[in-house]
C-alpha cells in the first residue's frame, strides 16, 4: 500500500495550501473551466467565477489564516474541513468560521465545490447585533449574498480590464 495520497486528494491539499498562502490564482487553476462553486455567501457561482472569487477575497485579505484537515477523496467525490480566521472588512469584526467543502472531478479538476457554514454564527461574528438579530432570517442572508454578487462581479470587471 502506497502513502502517495490520490492524485484527487493531493488536488484538495494544494488547494488549501495556496488558500493558507493568499494565493488566489493557485486556487483558481484547481477548477475545471465549467466548474461550479456555491456556499451560503456566495450561491451558483459558475465557469470562471469561483477562481475570481478566490482571488478577490484572498486579495483583499489582510489577516487571514487558514486551516484545513479531514482530506478524503477518490476519483469522483472529495471532501475537507476547513477553519478560517480573519477580519470582516466592511464591519471591521473578526471572524472564526468552520467550514466543511464537497467536491467533485473531473479530468484532474474540482468540477463542483459546495462549502456548507452556519451562516447564523457567522453573521453574529461579522455583523455583530444586526446578525444577531436578523441573521437567521432570509433577508439578511439574501442581502448578504446581493452584495457578495456585486462584489464579485465589480472584481471580475476590474480584472477585465
Amino acid at each position: 500500500m502506497s502513502d502517495t495520497p490520490h492524485p484527487n486528494a493531493q488536488l484538495i491539499e494544494d488547494f488549501y495550501a495556496a488558500f493558507a498562502r493568499g494565493d488566489g490564482a493557485a486556487m483558481s487553476t484547481a477548477y475545471a473551466p465549467d466548474a461550479t462553486f456555491s456556499d451560503p455567501a456566495f450561491p451558483g457561482l459558475t465557469g470562471a467565477e469561483p477562481g475570481a472569487m478566490w482571488r478577490m477575497l484572498t486579495g483583499q485579505a489582510k489577516d487571514l489564516r487558514v486551516e484545513h484537515s479531514a482530506v478524503q477523496a477518490n476519483d469522483t467525490e472529495g471532501s475537507a474541513h476547513w477553519e478560517a480566521w480573519y477580519t470582516f472588512s466592511m464591519t471591521g469584526r473578526s471572524v472564526h468560521n468552520v467550514i466543511d467543502a464537497k467536491f467533485t472531478f473531473k479530468d484532474g479538476k474540482i468540477a463542483t465545490h459546495v462549502d456548507t457554514f452556519d451562516f447564523y454564527r457567522w453573521a453574529k461574528q461579522a455583523l455583530g447585533v444586526p446578525g444577531f438579530l436578523l441573521g437567521w432570517t432570509g433577508f439578511l442572508k439574501g442581502k448578504v449574498q446581493q452584495q457578495a454578487r456585486k462584489g464579485l462581479s465589480i472584481f471580475i470587471s476590474k480584472e477585465a480590464g
